[in-house]
């Protein structure tokens, strides 16, 4: 294996944040991939820019509009392709120029790449980046793991369990750039939050724990729905939250390092949670439910603390137990399990058995 294509999200260009928690784990594969020596190519929304690592790869863009989340709507809803979109785009595209590459992994988490695995002479790979939220996708997922089960890999368990698979699931976890993240050895008397601003992400149980405790809410992210984030304030004195914004990783990291304690509160399975990942490189310990992705990679007392999902009691006592634990420990959990080179190193190994199907 030697050229790779990876064909990112349609929902948002890379480096706006539109395309959630996959835009981060787009530049892991990349530039993990580049470091052992593989070609990439990278297919992703015109006007999107990948950072300094992964510079060695070439950045093909399409044109169109940002294809709408599965997650934000009905489980029984139908196929969606928007007028100009950009989703048919990529594919058509990758249709053609297939040809170019040994190996096509897509991050994409929509019904048209997986109806087209076999119709592709190159193998198309999936990545599945989201947990079941639609009754059409996991009919597509199942169809691809009856006849192709080799080429569907998973973040976590607690995702591929939500499939009807027919045997036991690839599952790579993930991984970032910690050279990238500075572990701070001291915080401050904040809490923090990060992700997209949406109902599904449960920032109003994050803001409720912070003024129950009487300490300020940093959050970062961007505000997808305005009239969401308006509500979440209202409902908690003023002061309570610090609103900063989306950020580039290295800003992010630089701030996100200064918390007591970051809260996770996913009012759904995440299939990962890599901004939990992203505050135990910097040392900060995580409460979080015990729900999905999060709560296969919170440990008690060894990188943060967990609670029963939706109980703010119980989230609010967790916040207490993950101050006390040792952000060193943090740090060095991340090292252990979701480095870059390691993450890379499992998709490789992932890419060559399809090869070798």
């Amino acid at each position: 294996m030697s050229r790779v294509l990876v064909v990112s999200t349609p929902m948002g260009v890379l480096g706006s944040g539109g395309g959630g928690g996959v835009e981060l784990t787009a530049t892991a594969i990349v530039a993990g991939l580049l470091g052992r020596g593989h070609g990439v190519t990278v297919l992703a929304g015109e006007g999107s820019g990948l950072p300094a690592s992964c510079a060695g790869a070439r950045l093909e863009t399409q044109p169109g509009v940002d294809q709408p989340s599965w997650q934000h709507l009905d489980a029984a809803a139908p196929i969606t392709i928007p007028l100009n979109a950009r989703l048919p785009r990529f594919w058509q595209w990758a249709l053609a120029q297939q040809d170019q590459f040994d190996v096509i992994l897509n991050l994409g988490y929509d019904w048209l790449p997986f109806w087209l695995t076999p119709h592709f002479a190159t193998p198309l790979c999936h990545l599945v980046s989201m947990g079941s939220v639609a009754t059409v996708m996991d009919g597509a997922i199942a169809a691809v793991g009856q006849l192709h089960p080799e080429r569907l890999a998973f973040h976590t368990r607690s995702q591929a369990a939500e499939f009807p698979l027919a045997g036991a699931p690839i599952v790579l976890g993930n991984g970032l750039d910690l050279s990238r993240y500075h572990f701070r050895p001291e915080a401050e008397a904040v809490l923090g939050w990060a992700g997209r601003i949406a109902p599904e992400k449960g920032l109003e149980d994050g803001a409720q724990v912070a003024a129950r405790l009487g300490w300020p809410l940093r959050v970062w992210g961007l505000r997808q729905d305005e009239a969401y984030a308006a509500a979440v304030a209202a409902a908690v004195p003023a002061g309570v939250i610090d609103w900063r914004g989306f950020l580039p990783t290295e800003d992010l990291q630089r701030e996100l390092g200064a918390c007591q304690v970051f809260l996770n509160t996913p009012k759904w399975n995440e299939a990962f949670g890599n901004v939990v990942v992203e505050a135990m490189a910097c040392g900060v310990p995580v409460a979080t439910y015990a729900r999905g992705g999060p709560g296969e990679l919170v440990i008690e007392a060894t990188n943060g603390a967990l609670a029963e999902p939706d109980n703010l009691d119980a989230l609010t006592a967790a916040v207490g137990r993950a101050a006390g634990v040792e952000r060193a420990g943090c740090r060095r959990w991340v090292e252990m399990h979701h480095g870059q080179a390691a993450f890379a190193e499992r998709l490789e190994a992932w890419l060559l058995q399809v090869l070798t199907a």
